[in-house]
């Protein structure tokens, strides 16, 4: 694996300051059922850390002293293989928190998890669901064989419980990465053909598509250094920036916390070592500030934030604003 920090850390990226923290996004540990080129988490099955239960309870201390945060965001990893994920999720909803799980769609599938849908739909979780294509080809090339099928049978029986359908006020919203270095296409458009698709060909529907760009961090930027696309990729993230996605970036009123209980600006940041705040030496803790404390903090910034604010923009949300041009198919 190679250390794409080194490349990062200088920067001429424009300073920011967070605000208020609406959404807590938490990373309930690094295992997962799959390893896909495009993660920026390094996850997979071989992966140990988790969030323990301790920790569990100083988040939910945050948030009880934290009424500014809406949102619960939960990701991994696949967080549902946390043995306290179910915990988290009752004790957020019943806080009044909207409860999200960053959803791979096979976990639905995995032994152990059989009623995993079920439980979501009864706690009303929100579901953002990873499908980075609509073309069986190119999610088992980006996630590993068989992907596809999983994540179309886990989709089905999501929409089987009221998932994605008008009315019914369970979110299923999907996530698109592209498949190498290059930017997304427009969201919009995008989505309107995953719709057409996965609805004519196997009765699915969703809420909304969120396009993410693929961050040059971990085993996605470790794969552009050993092809030699580094650089080039960074070139097409400055060149793109756009200075209007600055004002919306979700750094500003998200706050990180790792499965350790530590904080940082963004999952990203987590990813690369860079902690909240201004010291390299100390990482602030959960247990150590409540959300108000962290109004005005500086954010830590570095050249991969670049990939945030290029054409449309790219946050946890989809994109930040429009890009006017054709769409493409997801494999392009």
């Amino acid at each position: 694996m190679h250390a794409t920090l080194p490349l990062l850390d200088s920067t001429t990226f424009p300073a920011l300051t967070r605000r208020s923290v609406e959404t807590i996004q938490v990373n309930l540990g690094y295992r997962c059922n799959q390893s896909c080129l495009h993660c920026h988490v390094n996850a997979g099955p071989q992966r140990k850390e988790e969030m323990t239960s301790e920790t569990i309870d100083a988040l939910l201390d945050f948030i009880a002293a934290s009424p500014e945060v809406k949102v619960l965001d939960l990701t991994g990893g696949a967080p549902e293989l946390n043995p306290h994920f179910r915990r988290l999720v009752v004790a957020g909803r019943e806080r009044g928190l909207r409860v999200i799980d960053r959803c791979n769609l096979t976990i639905l599938k995995e032994v152990g998890q059989e009623g995993l849908a079920g439980f979501l739909a009864t706690h009303r979780v929100e579901l953002v669901a990873s499908l980075p294509c609509y073309l069986e080809e190119n999610v088992d090339r980006q996630r590993g064989k068989g992907s596809f099928e999983g994540s179309i049978r886990g989709l089905q029986r999501l929409n089987a419980l009221g998932y994605g359908r008008p009315d019914s006020g369970l979110v299923l919203n999907l996530v698109f990465n592209p498949q190498g270095p290059v930017l997304p296409p427009p969201q919009e458009p995008l989505a309107a053909a995953y719709r057409e698709h996965l609805g004519q060909r196997f009765g699915i529907v969703f809420n909304q598509l969120f396009t993410l760009t693929n961050m040059p961090i971990q085993r996605f930027g470790s794969m552009l250094v050993s092809k030699g696309q580094f650089n080039s990729y960074m070139l097409l993230l400055r060149n793109s920036h756009r200075s209007e996605n600055v004002e919306h970036v979700m750094c500003r009123n998200l706050l990180s916390v790792d499965w350790q209980g530590y904080l940082y600006d963004c999952d990203f940041n987590q990813q690369l070592g860079l902690p909240l705040g201004q010291s390299r030496r100390h990482r602030l803790h959960i247990t150590e500030v409540n959300a108000l404390t962290l109004q005005r903090y500086p954010i830590r910034v570095a050249e991969h934030c670049y990939g945030c604010t290029a054409g449309q923009g790219s946050s946890c949300g989809g994109a930040l604003g429009d890009e006017m041009a054709p769409a493409p198919s997801c494999g392009a």
